[in-house]
């Protein structure tokens, strides 16, 4: 059960004793009015200074407002009717003490003094994530259009290594892919074509594509992601492997040779 703080539960029983009073005032009853305010006054002893919480200016301003509101009931009229009296707002005591009064001539109460920290809830810490739009999105859009710019600048100025015009009647030998395709035609030589140009490459796009679900790490130190650095050496160790030795070992009849002592039997 809540405990009732001591000048609510003596301000409760003044209302009480003033109801009662005025129902006997208006039932013509006047005597016993004029005793029950005192007798009320007497048994609810006003709470000192010192033993509330409550400024000294409020108190005195509940004094002169409960003293005013007691000689208006007692002054009941002796003849025994019941006269409605209508008494008119008491003036601000003549106590010395500052009275505040808020628009129109009302006076304000003091309450309580609620803290900030206990009905607002400040982060104080900073957020490290941002929305990939526009954030990222947005970088990545200007760098493709720089390197498609460059590509379009670069092949202005610099012609494509293209050789001359095929003959059906004469096959080149060896004949070799494009310099970013002699990986898999290395290991088409090792391979079934179905194990080195489906399953191979698809493990290791597969491989490539799950590794940021499977290395959750979000430490950019590399000592912190060894297992990140691992996979991707051992991916491009294999790949630049292969495809040097299908550029530069490799001649006439796709045959294993060393190229400082067969010849370089490799074009752009």
């Amino acid at each position: 059960m809540t405990e009732i703080p001591e000048h609510l539960r003596k301000r409760a029983e003044e209302a009480k004793a003033k109801a009662a009073a005025k129902k006997a005032a208006d039932s013509g009853d006047a005597a016993p009015a004029a005793e029950a305010a005192p007798a009320a006054a007497a048994a609810s002893p006003e709470p000192s200074a010192a033993d509330s919480k409550i400024p000294a200016h409020l108190l005195e301003r509940a004094k002169a407002a409960r003293a005013k509101a007691a000689g208006g009931e007692a002054e009941a009229p002796a003849g025994g009717g019941a006269v409605a009296t209508a008494t008119a707002p008491a003036a601000p005591a003549q106590t010395g003490v500052p009275i505040a009064a808020g628009p129109g001539g009302h006076t304000q109460r003091l309450l309580t003094v609620v803290k900030s920290g206990s009905i607002q809830d400040v982060k104080a810490s900073p957020q490290d994530k941002v929305h990939v739009w526009p954030h990222l999105l947005s970088i990545e859009f200007v760098a493709a259009l720089l390197c498609l710019g460059f590509t379009v600048i670069f092949s202005i100025f610099v012609n494509a290594p293209l050789l001359e015009l095929a003959d059906i009647n004469k096959t080149p030998n060896p004949s070799k892919a494009p310099w970013y395709f002699l990986g898999l035609q290395e290991m088409l030589t090792m391979f079934h074509p179905m194990v080195a140009g489906v399953l191979l490459p698809g493990i290791g796009m597969g491989g490539l594509m799950l590794a940021p679900y499977i290395d959750r790490n979000p430490s950019q130190k590399p000592e912190d992601r060894k297992f990140a650095i691992s996979l991707f050496t051992i991916f491009m160790m294999a790949c630049a492997t292969l495809t040097i030795i299908g550029s530069f070992f490799r001649g006439p009849g796709q045959l294993f040779i060393f190229p400082w002592a067969e010849g370089l039997f490799f074009e752009l």
